[in-house]
């Protein structure tokens, strides 16, 4: 049996049938330095999943790290299971198949990481579940997402962690204060899924209405080569590093409402 997490930390459920798996997740989790997280308990099979889970008491898991693949009911169908408990863990999926990506976040898990699992990816995965957990009454089915696909991979980002979006070619990069992802998306399309906490600065950009800090006259964002032009900058709460995003001269006045607190421009 595990010992005690320290309070600050995060505590984990590994559910793989493999054990050197298991063991690989266990030496990522302890090298990683923030958050902090512990395993309190693992399990082979669905039946010793609950078993833990009983164990532990309700809320006595913030996070289960499950495999899809397990001897006998799948980690589908403990995903599902989970949704009757009054406080289910978070749940990230870690498997060797990424077929099942959709499936797996329409059971809300909070992300999907295919083997071998990278200690940047499970970093990020574990940061989402600290917020999660600090959120008051918060979840992965009251939290707004935007599943996309980034070459190949199904991505799962919440929508209060996207920065901006910007049209390249024929793919859409999306920025985050942790990374960028190029998806194949369309930004029309995209918009119109992310609805109004998104602005539209130019015919190639959206940018989240909340993390707009300044609007300013910048050289060589103009129409013209090397001509100034109005931009936009861009950051995460709290950040003191940003982005500039060009605005077109037709939705300045909407930016200068946005950062005014209005939703237009008049």
């Amino acid at each position: 049996m595990s010992s005690a997490p320290p309070s600050s930390a995060l505590r984990l459920l590994i559910v793989d049938d493999e054990a050197l798996a298991r063991l690989r997740l266990r030496q990522v989790i302890e090298a990683i330095e923030a958050p902090r997280a512990q395993v309190v308990g693992e399990a082979a099979t669905v039946a010793e999943a609950q078993a833990e889970l009983r164990r532990l008491g309700e809320g006595g898991v913030d996070a289960m790290l499950l495999d899809v693949g397990l001897p006998g009911p799948s980690g589908i169908a403990l995903a599902a299971a989970m949704r009757t408990m009054s406080r289910p863990p978070a749940v990230i999926f870690v498997t060797a198949h990424a077929e099942h990506a959709l499936q797996a976040f329409e059971l809300q898990a909070l992300d999907y990481l295919t083997k071998p699992v990278r200690s940047d990816r499970l970093r990020q995965a574990l940061e989402r579940v600290a917020r999660w957990t600090r959120s008051a009454g918060g979840g992965p089915a009251t939290q707004p997402t935007l599943v996309l696909n980034e070459r190949g991979r199904v991505l799962r980002l919440p929508h209060d962690e996207i920065l901006s979006l910007r049209a390249d070619h024929k793919a859409v990069v999306v920025r985050t204060a942790t990374g960028s992802y190029v998806v194949d998306e369309v930004l029309g399309e995209l918009e119109e899924r992310l609805g109004g906490a998104f602005l539209r600065v130019h015919r190639n950009a959206l940018v989240a209405r909340s993390a707009i800090r300044a609007l300013e006259l910048r050289p060589g964002l103009g129409d013209e080569a090397g001509a100034d032009g109005w931009a936009v900058l861009v950051a995460a709460p709290g950040s003191v590093n940003g982005e500039w995003v060009a605005v077109s001269r037709r939705q300045v006045a909407t930016v200068k409402a946005a950062l005014a607190g209005g939703g237009s421009p008049g």
